[in-house]
């Protein structure tokens, strides 16, 4: 297994992390899985073979079900791992059970230390920006988590450029401890990232660690043109993944990943997810899987890269147009642009 920095830390993840949404039952039980514990237990023993030893998790997942699974599954072997796990989401019908307020905070981290069976979490994510809440409340709270020894480091998920960057001139105006990664949103066929939060990552050194790299299944070939979608894909209509992008650049996209794996021998999968470990920022790619194969399969994403020319195949059939104000960077800026990459 390829390990990588995160972000501006000392600490160092596996380029690909086991995502547990898929553990124990919940709202998405049927398409996006049901493991349990003794599933998880075999499905996390053949992750540590192959090094990958980093598994996010949060506490919305199945109403905190995933985390008391992956806990019970790593029983015994939690100096072996890496967990990350995220909170401000909503855990309860109370005014006070949603956002990033110290009161939730506070609650939300011992709930889920309790579930996952330890006394600590590697990295503690904010699941969303809480616009109501003073970040300096925000930041004086997880950096406390931080001094307590209850949390190693923290990161930010789904923030918009602005609040990220609030967030972080906040923690630097007090000394407080900083976002090491951003969790987010990114794949072949939603390259949004680009636009604001990659200048920014590659500005201010954060790690970007991708969810959904594979679009729900968008990018493993399931999605064809004239193709019905089957009925065990993950992928339902209205789903987050379709909020990016059209249909006709996903399936010139599909068209280009299959001839990259007459090409290279590789799967689809395979080459989607070797796309996003190659880009800038990223240092770790979450995968979920249902079952062994899927598990084994994702794996063969490292090892190897693709070819400049082959990269550069799949960003033109997968690129679309920025919105405003980054197509008039891109055409007024070029030249002062130290990221070129990013828009």
């Amino acid at each position: 297994m390829d390990f990588a920095q995160l972000g501006n830390s000392g600490l160092r993840v596996p380029k690909l992390s086991f995502g547990t949404a898929t553990f124990a039952q919940g709202e998405h039980e049927g398409s996006w899985g049901n493991t349990q514990v003794d599933e998880a237990k075999r499905l996390i023993d053949i992750a540590l073979d192959a090094g990958v030893n980093f598994f996010d998790t949060a506490d919305v997942y199945s109403a905190g079900r995933s985390e008391e699974v992956l806990g019970q599954a790593l029983a015994g072997r939690r100096d072996d791992v890496l967990i990350g796990t995220k909170s401000a989401g909503r855990s309860g019908e109370g005014l006070n059970d949603v956002g990033s307020s110290r009161l939730h905070l506070v609650r939300a981290l011992e709930g889920s230390l309790r579930r996952l069976q330890t006394d600590y979490v590697d990295v503690y994510y904010l699941h969303g920006f809480d616009a109501l809440t003073p970040q300096e409340e925000v930041l004086s709270t997880l950096d406390e988590f931080v001094r307590s020894g209850k949390v190693r480091y923290i990161g930010a998920s789904n923030f918009s450029g602005w609040q990220l960057m609030k967030s972080l001139a906040v923690s630097d105006r007090f000394g407080w401890a900083r976002h090491i990664a951003h969790q987010v949103h990114y794949s072949l066929a939603a390259r949004e990232l680009e636009w604001e939060l990659m200048p920014l990552a590659l500005d201010q050194n954060i790690g970007s660690v991708v969810w959904s790299p594979l679009a729900q299944g968008r990018l493993t070939g399931k999605v064809r043109r004239g193709q019905v979608v089957p009925k065990d894909s993950r992928l339902v209509a209205g789903s987050e993944t379709e909020q990016s992008g059209d249909s006709e650049t996903l399936y010139r996209t599909v068209d280009v990943l299959d001839e990259l794996a007459a090409e290279t021998g590789k799967t689809l999968s395979q080459i989607a997810l070797n796309w996003v470990l190659q880009r800038p920022t990223v240092s770790t790619v979450i995968f979920g899987a249902r079952n062994e194969a899927q598990l084994r399969e994702n794996f063969g994403a490292v090892g190897w890269s693709l070819e400049p020319g082959q990269i550069a195949r799949l960003d033109a059939a997968s690129s679309v147009a920025p919105i405003y104000p980054y197509w008039h960077q891109k055409q007024q800026a070029a030249e002062r642009n130290p990221f070129p990459t990013a828009i």
